[in-house]
């Protein structure tokens, strides 16, 4: 396959591990040969790291330059857009209109209308748009997916997923969670939809409640200029939420972003045949395990059915367990040159923050919430 010549837009924190997979395990379909950012010292620094692999795979470092300088090179077929997703309408719009494919962060952007906007200009120009999380690209989600498939679970019929975050750590430590948009709705629990949207199906209706109980936090960072300063933090924090799935499967969500910092995710899916215990989302790999029902009244039942069987470890059916976040422009560039659809889709993109604002529409309102949008499941990936 033609490798495909990438410009990054954002050298930030989640540049680095963007770039050491594009240029590494994932440099054989995606060629860096640009990198721009706001502050052009972050971009050369970007670039002077990741030049050698670039190198000695195509013989060329990457260039650090302005964001017109990536529009206007005629060899970038692909934009990876990793700026904060304040940012992400001007970027996307500007990169559509210069006829380059775009692979964002998530989400799309934080405005729904905006997001419906770049959609429409992506089919209209017949490139393709994507979109992290690409999480649900992992091993985990994918074998999770291959469980159900398989009928193992028999019907679904609920599901349950619990996180938390450490809101007073974070808006210290990453600014821009405290912009509009970048509260825990769309910067964590999108990787929750996303999750169960490529495993269960779109979602048709939501009744959330929302939480902002903390609208103010100090700077807890001693080598932090601002320590012992007091910050305003007006995004949700909190949420609880019940979702009802095309298929008429309903379950919950619920995220305490005022809690510890370690996801201590429990993330379920109930079926008739078993129930699969799931990791958290916002990685790629880690533990599945199947606990399977048991006959009650099978006069030869091997197990106590009061204490049900022993739960499985089901084995990862791929490799990409450990930290893969590129895999999804990767595996847009094959649907490029394959002329298929991409799995991690401005449609499923698209969708999930339709559920996400749906979300906090319900919460302002107290009272449910439609989802007007719907998606196909992303197909199954086996790479």
């Amino acid at each position: 396959m033609k490798p495909m010549k990438v410009g990054v837009i954002g050298a930030g924190i989640i540049s680095e591990i963007y770039l050491e997979n594009m240029t590494g395990r994932f440099g054989d379909r995606l060629q860096v040969t640009r990198i721009a950012a706001n502050h052009v010292e972050h971009a050369a620094r970007r670039a002077a790291q990741f030049s050698p692999a670039v190198e000695a795979r195509y013989g060329h470092g990457i260039t650090a330059c302005t964001n017109a300088e990536v529009y206007a090179d005629p060899e970038v077929e692909m934009i990876v857009n990793l700026t904060p997703v304040g940012a992400h309408y001007g970027i996307i719009r500007d990169a559509l209109n210069a006829g380059k494919h775009v692979y964002t962060e998530k989400t799309i952007t934080d405005d729904l209308a905006q997001a419906a906007e770049l959609v429409k200009l992506a089919d209209d120009r017949g490139l393709y748009l994507g979109s992290a999380p690409d999480t649900f690209l992992g091993a985990a989600l994918q074998t999770a997916r291959k469980t159900i498939d398989d009928g193992r679970l028999g019907a679904v019929t609920g599901f349950a997923a619990c996180a938390n975050r450490d809101n007073d750590t974070l808006l210290t430590l990453f600014k821009f969670l405290r912009e509009p948009g970048a509260g825990v709705a769309l910067d964590y629990a999108v990787y929750y939809m996303t999750a169960l949207v490529s495993l269960l199906g779109p979602v048709a209706e939501t009744a959330a409640y929302i939480r902002a109980p903390y609208p103010a936090h100090v700077n807890r960072n001693p080598a932090d200029p601002e320590f012992g300063k007091t910050f305003d933090a007006p995004n949700e924090s909190e949420i609880s939420a019940i979702l009802r799935m095309e298929s008429g499967v309903t379950g919950t969500f619920t995220l305490a972003g005022d809690s510890i910092l370690q996801d201590k995710a429990y993330f379920t899916i109930h079926g008739t045949k078993g129930m699969l215990v799931l990791c958290d989302p916002n990685g790629f790999g880690g533990d599945v395990k199947l606990i399977p029902n048991t006959d009650f009244f099978h006069p030869a039942n091997p197990v106590n059915p009061w204490e049900g069987a022993p739960e499985e470890v089901l084995p990862p059916v791929s490799i990409y367990g450990d930290n893969c976040r590129g895999i999804g422009p990767w595996e847009m560039a094959g649907a490029i040159r394959e002329g298929r659809p991409n799995r991690a889709s401005k449609e499923l993109a698209y969708h999930v923050l339709d559920v996400l604002t749906a979300m906090l529409r319900s919460g302002a309102a107290h009272t449910f919430a439609e989802v007007p949008s719907t998606c196909g499941r992303p197909e199954p990936f086996r790479e």
